[in-house]
């Protein structure tokens, strides 16, 4: 154990160098580090939540409405098919989890089943005599509410991204529920951009009358009222359009949206793929001179009238929008509508003071910790005490380089996690010291007795640390949030510890030892 390679000694200076090096940029101001360039190390520590501040929502998905929705298209399609096939019915509706309708013609009823079982996949098809029920089934609705959340957080973890913010969580709670907690980020706008449903369709304008008329009296059939998002009626009520209830063409075939400006007004471009596009051609070149709307989440947020056939499958949405509306409304469009409406259960936001306020009672933490281990360790141990405090500090240094290179987010429960690291960082070296201390007691020489005291202690060390860094890999692959930060940096501090302890510490005093050649260990 005295004898100390020279590969050995440089890679201790390597990565000695290495970690100042990554851990640097964390005394820069946050701009001065972004602006360095990319060949130098410029990361900074990711803070959480708890010390950045942000937003913590809790959001439950309205599976019930997409069920009804699901229910509905079941109730037109068996009209339409119904109908097709000249088979009389009466009473088609919803009942519960399924649509029941009751046949005219009896003779027709084995028809009328292979018509209803072929409507819905999943579904089960009963009769008691002339009733015919068709049935969600327990299987279907259980898958359909899984894929519903799956989907939905799949989208809200894309909208997320596209706001370029760092280690967000986005995971599922219970049955219908999903946490969202963004770092960094103001309440509002996450609640605009995450909750917003984005579901965007377009529809023909109905010429036959004007909105008003359909006011007073009642819209023809096949069109229905929609308001303007953002014009209003001289009484200050939203400006009305009257639009067919079919819709030419649905949101989801845009295949990319972005904002831009044109002739100084905020515009929003988009593109839909193959088939969005031939179908969107084809109806603009049999209506050219018509308006037609395009409506988002129920409300009007265009309508221009369609000059020539739109061809080539991309087009642009103009009106009242703000360079902000702009962006997050082809952000919306870019990560796709969310199959369910989310309602906010729980709303918390953490100030960037209250975040300042955990960082520097974490910072008083880690350096009162610090300060006691290394004031204890040099009474205790003295020069040999200094030589682990030394180690100590490099110790630290690896940790926040580690958590800078990896960008891994530091929490509170995280700092509490170096705080624990500090204190098991000096834990080997007492096991050594202490070896070292027994075997100079039983009459070795300094340099038996060093040699003796690491060899020794050795195996007991890297047990411990062993055992410790597996529970806390369990805590981050089965732990959430805050578990994790912790995890994290126990996991990085005992990585770093073990070879501050056994090599820097090491290199230490086996370089005192050849130099000064002591007759006996001061220690």
């Amino acid at each position: 154990m005295i004898y100390f390679a020279k590969w050995k000694i440089v890679l201790v200076f390597v990565v000695c160098a290495l970690g100042l090096l990554f851990a640097a940029p964390n005394l820069l101001n946050e701009r001065v580090a972004k602006s360095l360039p990319d060949i130098v190390p410029h990361k900074q520590i990711n803070l959480g939540l708890d010390l950045r501040g942000g937003a913590h929502l809790l959001y439950e998905v309205n599976i019930e409405s997409v069920i009804d929705e699901r229910l509905s298209s079941i109730v037109d399609d068996l009209r339409s098919r119904l109908r097709k096939a000249h088979i009389g019915y009466r009473g088609l509706g919803v009942e519960g989890t399924a649509v029941v309708f009751t046949l005219r013609e009896p003779e027709k009823l084995a028809e009328a089943r292979r018509i209803a079982s072929a409507t819905e996949q999943g579904a089960q098809v009963e009769n008691n005599g002339n009733q015919i029920r068709v049935q969600l089934t327990d299987e279907a609705l259980r898958d359909l509410r899984t894929s519903l959340i799956e989907r939905a957080i799949a989208i809200v973890k894309r909208r997320i991204d596209e706001l370029g913010v760092t280690e967000p969580t986005v995971q599922r709670q219970g049955t219908s529920r999903i946490l969202v907690q963004v770092p960094g980020v103001n309440p509002e706008r996450l609640k605009a951009i995450v909750g917003k449903t984005a579901k965007m369709t377009f529809h023909l304008v109905d010429v036959s009358m004007t909105a008003e008329q359909a006011q007073i009296g009642r819209p023809p059939p096949g069109s229905m009222l929609v308001p303007d998002q953002f014009d209003t009626n001289p009484d200050g009520g939203k400006r009305q359009w009257l639009v067919r209830k079919r819709a030419m063409l649905k949101g989801e075939r845009l295949v990319d949206a972005s904002a831009s400006v044109a002739e100084g007004r905020p515009q929003v471009n988009f593109r839909f793929d193959a088939t969005g596009g031939r179908r969107f051609g084809n109806v603009t070149r049999r209506n050219v001179g018509r308006p037609f709307a395009i409506v988002l989440d129920g409300e009007v947020i265009s309508a221009p009238v369609i000059q020539e056939p739109i061809l080539g499958g991309t087009g642009r949405i103009t009106g009242n929008f703000s360079v902000q509306s702009a962006n997050d409304l082809g952000l919306l469009l870019r990560a796709g509508a969310l199959p369910a409406d989310l309602t906010v259960l729980e709303e918390r936001s953490v100030g960037a003071e209250m975040g300042a306020d955990s960082i520097r009672a974490g910072q008083v933490a880690s350096v009162l910790a610090i300060v006691l281990v290394i004031v204890f360790m040099a009474a205790a141990y003295g020069m040999f005490g200094f030589m682990a405090d030394v180690a100590l500090l490099f110790n630290m240094i690896l940790i926040a380089a580690g958590l800078s290179a990896l960008q891994a987010t530091l929490t509170l429960p995280g700092i509490a996690g170096i705080v624990l690291t500090v204190g098991m960082a000096v834990d080997a070296n007492v096991l050594i010291f202490e070896r070292i201390r027994e075997e100079q007691r039983a009459g070795r020489t300094p340099i038996s007795a060093v040699d003796a005291g690491y060899g020794r202690a050795l195996t007991t060390i890297i047990d411990a640390n062993i055992t410790t860094f597996m529970a806390a890999a369990l805590l981050f692959i089965f732990g959430s949030g805050p578990i994790k930060g912790f995890a994290v940096t126990l996991m990085i501090g005992l990585a770093t510890s073990m070879f501050t302890a056994i090599w820097v510490t090491r290199l230490l005093v086996v370089t005192w030892l050849r130099k000064r050649r002591p007759q006996r260990l001061p220690i």
